[in-house]
Order: C-alpha cells, then structure tokens, then sequence
C-alpha cells in the first residue's frame, strides 16, 4: 500500500476524511443510530441490540471514541457512552458546509 500524501491537503480536508472513514462502517452506524434512539448513555445492551460480539463492537466503539464522536464513563464493572455533543454539532456543521456549497440549480451532466 502506498503512503498517504496527507501534507497535500489541508488539516480541515484530513479530519473530515478522518471522521467519515468512522462513519464508514454499517456497524458504527447502527451503533450511532441506537445512541440517538435511546437518548440517553447506553451500558453493554448493544451487544443485544446489534446481534454483533462484544468484541466487535468494543473495537467499534474505541473508534468511535477515538473520533470523539462519543464518549464513555466507566460505572462500576461497565462504560457507558452516549453521544459527544459538542464534537456532533461540530461534524454537523462540517458536513452541511460541504453539502451547502453544492449549487442546486446548476444544470450538469
């Protein structure tokens, strides 16, 4: 595999390819999906919800941390997460400013 030519983008361009490879994955958005649903921090039942091992989704939810588009406190023998509000609305305005720039009475193709 190549290297990647990060330092020909911008720190802006890198972070939103960064982030959406996080989206990237249906598991980490079924994982997403239940957060929002549930409203509220969500300790170990994902394993039910998803049918996935836990193993599995441990390693998704440590990218999801990692992205900080989570977060997770430990109570008692169990973490519990719940979605980072302040890094939501910050991927959020990112994404819409990317999907804004699009003309929408341009006639293309």
């Amino acid at each position: 595999m190549g290297i990647t030519r990060t330092d020909l983008f911008t720190e802006k361009q890198n972070e939103f390819a960064k982030v959406a490879k996080v989206f990237g994955h249906p598991a980490r958005l079924a994982i997403l999906e239940h957060l929002l649903k549930s409203d509220s921090c969500i300790c170990g039942d994902l394993v039910e919800e998803l049918g996935l091992a836990q193993s599995t989704i441990s390693q998704h939810l440590k990218e999801l941390k990692s992205a900080e588009i989570i977060k997770g406190n430990i109570e008692g023998t169990s973490v519990c997460y719940c979605i980072n509000e302040d890094k939501w609305y910050e991927l959020k305005q990112i994404f819409n400013e990317l999907f804004d720039r699009y003309p929408s009475s341009k006639d293309c193709c």
